[in-house]
């Protein structure tokens, strides 16, 4: 008896600990239910199915597609029904997210835009009240969770000077703050690229360093399309790209990242593959 109530409280807490991130999906609703079931995180009635699981998605649920609100309208209904069986839904700041509050639409297409009677409907939509300005105005520019830091580009050596504590506690809004101004720019934790583009000796110098700093063990981010589909692992699976283009527009390539009590996994429509998984790392600061 002893030994039963021993096994049920560890699976519970195993199942407990299970992570799913998802990658940009650029206004793609249906490619991001898809996305959902293969995570086993949605059922067929678009409803939350994913238990005591974690939903992280990083960032660009805007853009390129046929319906920003669709996406962010599902996510919503996600985060709102999640805690029902214990699990949590939490969103991170895009670079995208941040162009359409600023007004910049360059990515916004005619079929997104003709969801709403104008430009000026859509713009209200994403005021604190509408259905995108309430999700965006929920997610963080970096989430830590459980040893892994969740961002859409990427915390530069540089960004990871200004603390864990205070990179986590950023959100949309803050965007007007003039001593935030560098953490919106262009080397920001929602436009980097460095770990996923520069040679794999400097990108790894650079985790190894940020990862310390930040008390972390892996990093795991969107934005950088990987080409062929697939999740990216780079230094020894410390860092993880998942941008493997969801959406329509950048060719349907469904995948999600599992981590599940420190061990990663990338989930297909028609296989799942296991990723190397970093060893525990010490760590100068504590989030």
């Amino acid at each position: 008896m002893l030994f039963l109530l021993l096994f049920t409280a560890l699976s519970a807490a195993m199942a407990g600990n299970r992570v799913v991130a998802i990658g940009d999906l650029h206004a793609d609703p249906e490619a991001a239910r898809t996305t959902l079931r293969i995570a086993g995180l949605m059922d067929d009635q678009g409803h939350w199915a994913g238990g005591n699981t974690v939903l992280i998605q990083t960032g660009d649920v805007t853009d390129k597609g046929p319906s920003s609100s669709g996406v962010t309208r599902l996510l919503s209904t996600l985060q709102s029904e999640a805690p029902r069986s214990g699990g949590k839904v939490i969103g991170v700041l895009g670079n995208h997210e941040m162009m359409n509050l600023l007004g910049d639409w360059r990515g916004v297409t005619p079929a997104d835009l003709s969801e709403f009677e104008s430009p000026a409907a859509r713009m209200a939509d994403l005021k604190k009240d509408g259905s995108m300005g309430r999700w965006i105005r929920s997610t963080r520019m970096v989430v830590i969770h459980d040893r892994v830091l969740y961002c859409h580009g990427g915390v530069s050596a540089e960004m990871a000077e200004l603390g864990a504590e205070r990179l986590t506690g950023i959100k949309a809004t803050d965007v007007t703050i003039e001593s935030n101004r560098a953490l919106f720019g262009g080397d920001g934790p929602m436009w980097y690229r460095g770990y996923l583009l520069n040679d794999e000796t400097e990108a790894c110098a650079e985790a190894t360093k940020v990862l310390a700093k930040l008390g972390v063990d892996r990093m795991v981010i969107g934005h950088t399309t990987q080409k062929n589909g697939r999740i990216r692992s780079r230094c020894g699976g410390t860092i993880l790209g998942i941008d493997t283009g969801i959406s329509g527009y950048a060719g349907h390539n469904f995948a999600a990242l599992e981590i599940r009590i420190k061990v990663a996994k990338a989930l297909y429509a028609d296989e799942t593959v296991d990723l190397p998984d970093p060893a525990h790392r010490p760590s100068s600061e504590t989030p």
